[in-house]
This record gives C-alpha cells, sequence and structure tokens, in this order.
C-alpha cells in the first residue's frame, strides 16, 4: 500500500469510493505501488454491495502526469517477463463492474488520460490538458485507448491525441466527447462528488444492467488491452525507448 494513493469512502458522498491521487509533488505520476493500490481498491468495490459508484481525483492542478519515468526506465532495464503493474490495473479498471467518473484539474498526461475513457463520466476544470505522448517515448497506446479512442472522437481526433501527441484543451476534449462537463477548477471536486452520489443513490440492478448496455461487451476491449501490451513491452525493452527515458529524465 501506499499514501501516494488516499482511498476514501466520503460521509458526504454515501456509496462512493474515492480513488485519490495524492503525490502531488511528482505532479501524481504512478509508480508500481500506487498502480497496486488502485487495482486493490477497484477489486474490493466490485466485490462490496455498499460501494455502488467510483469517483477518481487529484490534486490541484494536476490529476496526473502519467507513468513515473523512473519506475519505466527501471523496467525497461530489467529482465523481468511480467506484466508491468500498470497492465493489471488497466484490465481491473476495464472489468470494474461499478460506475466510475473521474473529475481532472490541470495535467491528465498519458494514462492521466486513457483512465478516463473508462469512466462513465468525467468533469474537466477549464485549465485541463490531456495529452497523451506516447509515440515521443518510443511507446505506443495502451488501455484500449486505440479502440476506444476512434469510437468516441473519431480517427482524425484520436490520431491526432494518441500517435501526433496533440494536446487537448478542456474546450476540445468536451467537443470530441472525452469529458462530460467543464466548470471552473474550484468546483471540479464538488461537481465529481455531486455525479457520484447521484449514480450511487439509483436501483443498482437497473444501473447495472444500463451501464452494460451502453458500454457493450468488454471482450473486444480485453482483447485490444492484450494486443497494445504485447507492443508496449516490446518498445518499453528497446533501445530507443530507453534513449527517451534517459532523456527525459535528464530534463
Amino acid at each position: 500500500m501506499t499514501d501516494h494513493i488516499l482511498i476514501e469512502r466520503p460521509q458526504t458522498a454515501p456509496g462512493v469510493l474515492v480513488i485519490r491521487f495524492n503525490r502531488p509533488d511528482k505532479k501524481n505520476a504512478i509508480t508500481s505501488a500506487m498502480y497496486q493500490t488502485m487495482t486493490a481498491a477497484l477489486t474490493e468495490a466490485n466485490a462490496d454491495p455498499n460501494i455502488r459508484a467510483i469517483a477518481f481525483l487529484g490534486s490541484e492542478n494536476c490529476f496526473s502526469a502519467g507513468n513515473d519515468m523512473g519506475d519505466f526506465l527501471s523496467y525497461a532495464m530489467s529482465c523481468s517477463r511480467e506484466p508491468p503493474a500498470a497492465a493489471i490495473f488497466i484490465k481491473a479498471l476495464a472489468l470494474c463492474e461499478k460506475p466510475m467518473v473521474s473529475g481532472v484539474d490541470g495535467l491528465a498526461i498519458g494514462i492521466g488520460t486513457t483512465l478516463n475513457l473508462h469512466c462513465d463520466l468525467t468533469i474537466a476544470s477549464d485549465r485541463s490538458l490531456f495529452k497523451t505522448p506516447f509515440v515521443d517515448l518510443a511507446l505506443v497506446p495502451e488501455a484500449a485507448s486505440s479502440l476506444l479512442a476512434p469510437k468516441i472522437m473519431g480517427h482524425q481526433r484520436a490520431f491526432a491525441m494518441l500517435a501526433a501527441g496533440e494536446g487537448f484543451g478542456a474546450d476540445a476534449a468536451l467537443a470530441a466527447g472525452l469529458v462530460w462537463k467543464v466548470v471552473v477548477p474550484g468546483a471540479v471536486e464538488a461537481e465529481t462528488l455531486k455525479l457520484a452520489t447521484s449514480l450511487a443513490a439509483k436501483p443498482p440492478q437497473a444501473l447495472k444492467i444500463a451501464r452494460e448496455l451502453v458500454r457493450g461487451p468488454r471482450d473486444e476491449v480485453l482483447a485490444r488491452i492484450d494486443e497494445e501490451l504485447v507492443h508496449f513491452t516490446a518498445q518499453l525493452k528497446s533501445p530507443e525507448a530507453r534513449a527517451a527515458f534517459e532523456a527525459f529524465m535528464k530534463r
């Protein structure tokens, strides 16, 4: 467990489990331990009937800067054949049975962006920036984003985000269908918890069925996660990725 991820059950939001990034000094960059804590929280939520909705939140002006580069570099230089903790979390995210919402204020980089593709509703502040610099780091899209983003945004916008590495401000993300609503920074958490609380108060079985109908079968999503992971893991250990990570660490 790590205190860089806070798991909360706010009394003011009955039925809601909050997963909060809490590493602001590192822009909420996600380590293996943080992924493991989030995976455990999602597993707990699936098994607990008292948890009826999940809310992801970050800190002021930063949702998450994505994967911790130090962790990435360590994995790239290792001989491990085990899937990275990020891959296990991503599958848990795709298989989560409870409605998920997210509140993004500021930076949402890499998985800080693609995580929201799995959420049912996302609130963003008007200063948010969604960006996936996968190719710039000699990597490839992950979290089934290569499947989900084109479905949500269309090819051109998805390619701009996932391959060209273009950043999307809040208004562009709203127009693309990546977020549900844009608010001022100070309202992100309250609006997100309001949404989650509203979902948690609905008849759970009816909401579960409606959500599954809207989302569709998970088989295709899980298959794309596996396909991306093959390429991602290979690229992660490639010379061009090591060079990109080392250059990043020297900034």
